[in-house]
């Protein structure tokens, strides 16, 4: 269960005590855990503890990781002007000094952040009380925060290259994204069993993210009657919020194995499973396609800063290693590009080829590789 601040105990006989700040969409947890989960195999006694932002999706996903999280008061700015944007200073505000005491009580070697409303304050009170910092930083364009902490910061590690023109290049470390080991180990057969699929027929594999993508279910949901048609199977990952609808609207088609499912936790076997994969283009979801090496059909969101999305799925599509349809096109154009990508498969192959040479398998191993540099620096400072 999530900690209040008050109640946290470090352990100060560990190896090392680690913060790791950020959260908000899976993009930003299933890394962050998955450097937790990188130290603690080489560190068994490290006292690891991770900071998020109460009422994001953080607060439930790490304890269920086994880590331990406390919650700071903390939103993001609305793109309107809005009685939240206005308390917004004091918010942060507020937050900081919660991180500076928590830090004060905690007494971390090294402090991370991924990105998300909770790693501002963290790294900022890390930094201003000189305990070494590393930003984790998944997109092809940098955050805002992430640029404004820049120089504040000890290490940033990145996932694309060019990343200088946002960054100090004598602070980068192009590491690629961190991406739980086991995605790309599922077994086909095995998935075909564990998903109910006829092994004779294509699958198509839908993910929004871990909130759901509203374009990406409305045009699924038009589509089923032509995915039936064509002998297409589907595993459609719709979100919470989208699934009693989809599931709704998915029921008349189960039996020809179109199936709607709130949350995929085997993604190894989804994709295993998959010939095809249509997806948003956030950060972890690209790192992933990249790693499984899995012909994609990206669909950029336009709701998010910077529209890094696109950014990311153009880092792709320039390469031939991936199809982009944007989010407008998407209602009318999405399927027509998806079916016409299952029938082609020597189009499938040459987008495997050119897609997993993108893949940086080493990243969590590399990016706690800097993070112990950080960790020992700062112990070693703290015995003289």
């Amino acid at each position: 269960m999530p900690n209040s601040a008050a109640h946290i105990e470090p352990n100060l006989n560990a190896s090392c005590r680690v913060i790791i700040s950020g959260g908000g969409t899976g993009g930003h947890i299933f890394p962050a855990v998955a450097i937790a989960n990188e130290l603690r195999l080489r560190r068994p006694d490290a006292d690891i503890l991770f900071v998020g932002a109460n009422g994001r999706m953080e607060m439930t996903r790490v304890p269920e990781a086994g880590y331990r999280i406390v919650g700071l008061d903390i939103s993001g700015l609305q793109r309107r002007l809005t009685p939240q944007n206005l308390l917004f200073p004091v918010k942060v505000f507020r937050a900081v000094r919660k991180a500076g005491k928590l830090l004060e009580r905690f007494r971390p070697d090294a402090v991370v952040g991924v990105g998300g409303y909770a790693s501002a304050p963290v790294l900022l009170a890390a930094t201003s009380r000189a305990i070494p910092a590393l930003i984790q930083e998944q997109n092809s364009y940098a955050g805002l925060v992430n640029k404004l902490l820049a120089r504040r910061v000890d290490k940033i590690c990145v996932a694309y290259e060019g990343m200088e023109r946002f960054f100090p290049q004598d602070r980068l470390v192009l590491t690629g994204n961190p991406v739980r080991s086991e995605i790309a180990g599922g077994s086909r057969e095995e998935a075909f069993k564990f998903f109910g699929l006829d092994p004779a027929r294509p699958v198509l594999l839908v993910v929004g993210g871990s909130l759901g993508a509203r374009t990406l279910n409305q045009a699924t949901a038009a589509a089923l009657p032509r995915l039936r048609e064509a002998g297409v199977q589907l595993l459609w990952q719709t979100g919470k919020l989208y699934y009693p609808n989809a599931q709704q609207e998915a029921a008349p088609f189960a039996a020809a194995g179109l199936h709607a499912l709130e949350f995929i936790k085997r993604m190894d076997l989804a994709y295993a499973a998959a010939d095809v994969v249509i997806s948003r283009a956030g950060a972890l979801s690209v790192s992933e396609l990249c790693l499984t090496g899995k012909p994609c059909v990206l669909v950029p969101s336009p709701n998010v800063a910077e529209d890094h999305q696109t950014k990311n799925a153009q880092a792709l599509s320039s390469r031939s290693a991936a199809l982009l349809v944007t989010d407008a096109e998407a209602p009318q154009k999405l399927y027509d590009v998806a079916l016409d990508l299952l029938r082609d498969h020597a189009r499938q192959a040459e987008l495997r080829r050119n897609i997993q040479p993108l893949a940086r398998p080493d990243a969590t191993t590399t990016i706690v590789d800097e993070l112990e540099i950080l960790i020992d620096r700062q112990r070693a400072l703290a015995t003289r």
